[in-house]
Order: C-alpha cells, then structure tokens, then sequence
C-alpha cells in the first residue's frame, strides 16, 4: 500500500476532489426517491399537475448536476490515476536499470515486463475505481439505509440486518482473493517469459523443426494460467449472485412489510416506492463495491509484485566522487580473481592473474564455458569479483564512480544489439557530442562505411534489434559505437563471430592502428581472431592454463595448439 500513497501525493488534490464530486453525485441520487415519494403522495392524490411537473423539473436538476458531477469526477480520478502510473513505471524502470546484472538474472526479464506493464496495469485501474467507488458506493449504501428509516423506521430494518451482512460476505472474499490474483499474476510471468523466449529464438526452433513441442509447452504454461485465473475469477464470482440473493431476499420482505403497513394505514404508498428505490441503490452500489474489492484486490497484488522490486536495493554501489585513473599504471590487472554467480554454484573463475598495458593488444581463447566472457565483464564491473581485486589504471574498480568507468572502458557485446531508430541514433548512443565527421570516421575503422551508404546514409532506418542488418553488418555498427566513445580501454567479446576472414582481418588491421592506442582485449574461440596480439591468455574451466605468443603457445600449450590444429582442419573432434 505505501506504493498508492506515494505515488498519489503528486495528485492529493485530484485525489480528494473525485470522490468529493462522486459524494455530491450520490447525494444528489439519494435524494430522488424522497421526490419520487412526495409525487406518489401529495401531487397524484391531489391531481396536483402543477406540483408534479414541478418536481419533475427537479429530478431534471438533479440529473444534469449528477451528470456534471459524475463527468468532473471521472475527470479527477482518470487524471490521477494515469499521472499515478505514469510516475511510479518511470520509476521503477529507472530503478531496474540500478540493479545490477546479478540481481537482473535473479528476476529475470519476464517479470521484470510483467511488472512494467501488467502489474501497473492493475495498479492504475484500481487507484482510478478506488477515488471513483471507495467513497460513493458506501455513502450511498449508508445514506439509504439512513433515508430508509427517515421513510419508515421499521421496514428499514431489513437494510440494517442486510448491509452488515453483505459486508461480512464481501471482505471475507477480499481477503480470499488477493493471494489468488498474486498467484494469477506469477503463472503470467511463465506465459510472457514462454513468449519472448519463443519469439526470440523463432528461426532456432523453426530450423530443427521444434514447433509442436513449444506449443506444447506454452499450451503447459497457459492451463494453468487460465486454470489460476479460472479459480480466482469463480472465488471472486461469488459476490455478484450472493449480493443478488441477500437483497432481492431484503426487497421481497421489504415489500411484504410494505403491503401490510399500507393495509394497516401506518405507512404510504410512496413510502414503499421509496423504500423500494433505495433498495435498488443499495443492490447497484454494492454490486460496484463488489466489482471494486475485485480490482482492488488485483491491484494490491500487482503493488505488492511492484514492491518486491523496489524493495531489491542494489547490490552494486558507485562512490559520488570516485578515484582518478593513473594512465602511468597497467591499464587493467588482476589479482587472484574469482567469480561464482550464484550463492551455492561453482566458481566461474578461479584464481586469474594477469597485466595488461595501454596500447597492447591482448587476446583472450578458450572453448566454450571456459570463462572467458566472465572475465572481461568483470572490468566493466557488470559483475563484482566474488574474491581478488580488479584494477583499472592502477585503481580497483569499485573505486571509481560510474561515469569515470564508463569512460575509461568501451565494449562491444558477444551479441550485437540495435535499437530502433537511425543508424546516427545508434552510434551516438557511445559519444552523444560525436559529429557526422567522428561518426563517419569510426564507420570506416569498422569497415561499416560502405554497406551504411548503399543503405541511405547515417539516416538509414535501423529497425527492432536490427533486423534490417544481417549479423555481421550489426557487429561492424556495434564496433562503430564502441569506437566513437575513444575509450582508453577497448573490450572486444568475441565480435568478429558472424564476419568473413577478409572482413575480419581489415578491421583488425583498422584497430590495432587506431591513433589514440588504447589496450584491445580480444575475445574469441579461434586462433585467427588473437594470433597477432601481443599476448594470449588461454582459459580452460575458469582458470588461465597458458598464456604467451601465438608462436609460443602452439609449442607450450596443448589446449591452444588443438584450437589451431582444428581450424586448419588437420583433426576431428569425435
């Protein structure tokens, strides 16, 4: 709850206006069986036209302030409402973008959308019934029954036995409920995760035929969605025909006790019609406040869903004014270096060592999972080492501030990812002061320069993760905004995976004469990519087991020269 009330402080004002407005609609409404009454009773008796069209005219007001009233209301709550959503999503998004990769692997990014969208969804909804309902629905529900006994005291005890039931009935279903809807909530997360994952790897499942068993599996995954959503709906369900029964029960009884009474003298036929009326606004309201315990309910459970991640502080802090770099220090070392991502796994690295000066070219080889990416994104510090220290420029990465290591550090990612946009969006995304001068200039390091203006120029579309580009074409862009940023440091994970040897070998030549002469950190599963580095760290099951020369190592390590020798094609893997 202390999202609501957060959030909602921005519009305290919309806040008490909409239900201000709803009660003087309310009001209004109650007041119209009393006029219903008055013409049964004084204006028909009489033949009184005068009085009745006169009242008439009344009930007229009535419904045009009611009208005005209502509109206004709705006006208040949607506006507070979406301003409510509009903040709280922008928020945690910028929250989620604190987090560290750690604590983003732990949610995972179906929940993380689930929470951006659905969660906030129902939040919104619920704030914008809760200042429309919360407040009319009870003041209409006690206003009758107070009406009630101002027409006839003792008819309207039906109301008195009715309402406090009714209430019971209502709050022992919210409370029902409200875990069920948070159990509707985490099965979507399975759904939506089943979605992106499917959609993502569409051409994988499509190429070895693996569609029937996919949709098998999201088949799985939305029974028993609908399965929690069908239970919570049935329990949820349970109040719109108990509601019916309780007080069309109250009306029968009521109209009993009404013909006795009329017989009897001691009470009008108007009084009945308006005792009946009020009847009939009790049975709406509470089926709105029924619908209301509903949304609310869902609402509560997708705030509590919300909370959950503002509630996970970041595991990963900055100090405001951070160290300084001393480029007269290695660029970057390590320190018997470990990293294990989870609390009961394995260690991913173990032990690692090793210096590397400003201007050198370091390559980085191993075969899969032998922790190679594990270890350049320590530097970066998208991970903290779990053991060992990592320097950057003779100081420890934690000691920087995070704009200070966003500029010592430029990476081009093992997978290459466009935004939608422009190809001139994209680039700048490493240096936003870059001019077409400095963007065309990192282009052509990258070898991109060409294919970009056969495609339109730096204004050229790129679509959603630039599926307009092919998988080599993405990485020369992705190496092109890497570039731009002349960072000192230059990360390359495996980037040259999806490009041709002759492609591959001109840019490399591009980079290793890059004027600036930053430390190029080479990842990469073949001997080509790192041979004319100056020195090869070679990783097997997270530790360095080698490093030197290509020349060097094709006589020193075993492990390298099996790379070396199964590129060439002079041995099978069996």
């Amino acid at each position: 709850m202390k999202i609501f009330t957060r959030y909602l402080k921005k519009y305290r004002l919309m806040s008490v206006l909409a239900p201000l407005f709803k009660m003087a609609e309310a009001l209004l409404e109650l007041l119209v069986p009393v006029v219903v009454k008055n013409i049964i009773d004084i204006g028909l008796p009489a033949s009184d036209s005068r009085y009745i069209i006169k009242s008439a005219g009344v009930l007229a007001v009535y419904a045009l302030m009611g009208l005005i009233f209502s509109i206004t209301a709705q006006y208040f709550s949607a506006k507070a409402a979406v301003g409510f959503a509009s903040d709280l999503r922008v928020d945690l998004f910028g929250h989620i973008s604190t987090l560290s990769y750690s604590q983003l692997d732990k949610t995972g990014t179906a929940a993380l959308i689930t929470r951006l969208t659905s969660d906030i969804n129902l939040a919104q909804n619920a704030v914008n019934l809760t200042l429309r309902l919360l407040l009319r629905s009870p003041f209409v529900v006690f206003g009758a029954v107070i009406m009630a006994f101002t027409v006839d005291a003792r008819s309207a005890l039906v109301f008195a036995g009715a309402v406090p039931l009714l209430g019971i009935i209502i709050f022992a279903v919210m409370l029902v409920t409200m875990p069920l809807y948070k159990r509707v909530q985490d099965k979507l997360d399975l759904v939506l995760r089943g979605v992106r994952e499917n959609l993502n790897g569409v051409r994988v499942l499509r190429a070895f035929s693996k569609e029937k068993e996919e949709i098998s599996r999201f088949e799985g995954v939305s029974k028993e969605l609908y399965g929690a959503s069908l239970f919570a709906g049935n329990i949820s369900s349970v109040l719109n025909p108990v509601t019916y029964v309780l007080l069309n029960a109250a009306v029968i009884l009521l109209i009993y006790i009404g013909a006795l009474r009329v017989n009897s003298g001691a009470m009008t036929q108007g009084a009945v019609v308006a005792l009946y009326n009020y009847t009939l606004q009790i049975l709406v309201e509470l089926l709105k406040l029924a619908n209301l315990i509903i949304s609310v309910s869902r609402g509560i459970a997708g705030a509590k869903r919300i909370e959950t991640v503002f509630a996970e502080k970041p595991d990963m802090t900055y100090p405001e004014n951070g160290a300084s770099p001393d480029y007269s220090l290695p660029a970057v070392e390590f320190k018997n270096v470990c990293l294990r991502y989870g609390e009961n796994s394995d260690d991913s690295l173990s032990d690692i060592s090793f210096t590397a000066e400003k201007g050198k070219k370091i390559g980085i080889i191993g075969a899969t999972g032998s922790g190679k990416s594990s270890v350049i994104s320590l530097i970066p510090r998208f991970y903290d080492s779990t053991g060992g220290r990592v320097f950057v420029f003779g100081r420890d990465v934690k000691e920087y501030s995070h704009k200070t290591l966003n500029e010592l550090i430029s990476v081009v990612p093992q997978k290459a990812v466009l935004f939608s946009g422009t190809v001139r969006d994209n680039i700048l995304m490493g240096n936003e002061n870059a001019s077409d001068e400095e963007i065309n200039s990192a282009l052509k390091s990258a070898r991109a320069f060409d294919f970009i203006n056969e495609k339109g120029g730096l204004d050229a579309a790129a679509d959603q993760g630039g599926r307009n580009f092919s998988g080599g074409q993405k990485q020369r862009i992705t190496v092109a905004r890497a570039l731009i940023k002349k960072a000192p440091i230059l990360i390359l994970d495996d980037s040259f995976s999806a490009l041709d040897a002759v492609t591959e070998k001109n840019m490399r030549e591009e980079l290793f004469a890059l004027d600036y002469d930053p430390l190029i950190i080479i990842v990469s599963q073949r001997t080509a990519g790192v041979r004319h580095c100056d020195n090869i760290l070679v990783f097997e099951d997270g530790k360095i087991t080698a490093s030197g020369t290509h020349s060097e190592l094709l006589e020193t390590s075993p492990a390298y020269a099996f790379i070396n020798k199964t590129e060439k094609g002079g041995a099978q893997i069996g």
